[in-house]
């Protein structure tokens, strides 16, 4: 057995005991998570995600490794905005919050698939056609922009949303959320759907957005197929446990956006200089440890400022 067919392995034993542990055990019909429980879970995640860092360097490097890291914070971090919609999806159809941890299990699985499917055509894509990087750089410093310079009026609004429009016109969509159920029969015994499954359904469409966004991210910090995989599916798996932890306190992140923004446009320029930067930094460690110092700077900078003008804010008033 190759190292790369060991790491694999190794990968795949522990995200199907992982998913076994929480995602199945753990998300119950009509349970609710707990701030506590949440913390534990989403501790336990992180753990998993630098062990597997550790396991990597010492399997197939530190180059591999610090791409690895680079790749999980980076996605981690986009994972943290991908909750800003969650949130907005959530209240604007009234989901109960005891419905919040299914709903959420179906969205992480769909999420995996996405971008096990994205994931899959990226590689295939760029080991053909080397100048799809190109447009990926391009792609990324565009979405960063947008981002960065994204005010209020912006946020999304599911009710306004295209697959929310498209979803009333060919299905028989109820007002209630059907006691948990995603479909149910009206007076005359037809089958109606409810805001539960549409939810669901706006969920696995956001997914697809993120994994369009996210995909060429991890692969502006490596190409390695190994990196890309374990790194995505890693930040995604935590992502229903940090959905509790910080639903009541993502909107004080108000600057985050803009951190992500700016890394973002970071990867997409790397992407495209990559000829002059190889030209001026030889050593591949040297610039995989650049990028993951930058993208912790910017991230973790974003959120202290964040905090910083709450508090500004709140001795203010």
């Amino acid at each position: 057995m190759s190292t790369d067919q060991l790491v694999y392995t190794v990968f795949g034993i522990v995200i199907l005991l992982a998913l076994i542990l929480d995602l199945g055990f753990l998300s119950k019909k009509g349970s609710v998570m707990t701030i506590s429980k949440a913390m534990n879970q989403t501790f336990f995640w992180i753990l998993l995600a630098f062990a597997f860092f550790a396991f990597l360097w010492f399997e197939e490097g530190q180059k591999i490794g610090l791409e690895y890291l680079s790749g999980y914070l980076m996605e981690w971090s986009l994972s943290v905005d991908n909750i800003f919609v969650f949130i907005l999806i959530f209240d604007a159809f009234k989901v109960k919050e005891k419905n919040y941890p299914r709903v959420l299990l179906i969205g992480i699985l769909a999420a995996i698939l996405f971008r096990i499917i994205f994931i899959t055509l990226g590689v295939a894509l760029v080991s053909k056609f080397a100048w799809v990087l190109y447009i990926f750089g391009l792609f990324l410093v565009y979405t960063g922009y947008k981002m960065f310079v994204a005010n209020e009026s912006d946020h999304f609004d599911p009710h306004e949303s295209k697959i929310y429009k498209f979803l009333k016109k060919i299905l028989p969509i109820g007002s209630t959320d059907g006691d948990g159920k995603f479909v149910v029969r009206d007076h005359n015994n037809k089958p109606v759907y409810t805001s539960l499954f549409v939810v669901v359904v706006l969920l696995a469409s956001i997914d697809i957005v993120f994994a369009l966004d996210s995909i060429p991210a991890v692969m502006g910090i490596s190409q390695n197929s190994l990196v890309i995989y374990t790194s995505n599916i890693f930040a995604v798996l935590g992502l229903r446990s940090l959905f509790f932890l910080l639903k009541g306190a993502v909107k004080e992140f108000q600057y985050l956006q803009q951190g992500i923004a700016i890394v973002l446009i970071f990867i997409g320029v790397k992407m495209l200089g990559e000829h002059y930067i190889h030209l001026l930094i030889k050593d591949p460690s040297v610039q995989v440890l650049i990028s993951l110092l930058v993208i912790v700077f910017c991230i973790t900078g974003s959120i202290v400022y964040s905090v910083f003008k709450n508090k500004q804010k709140l001795t203010k008033e």
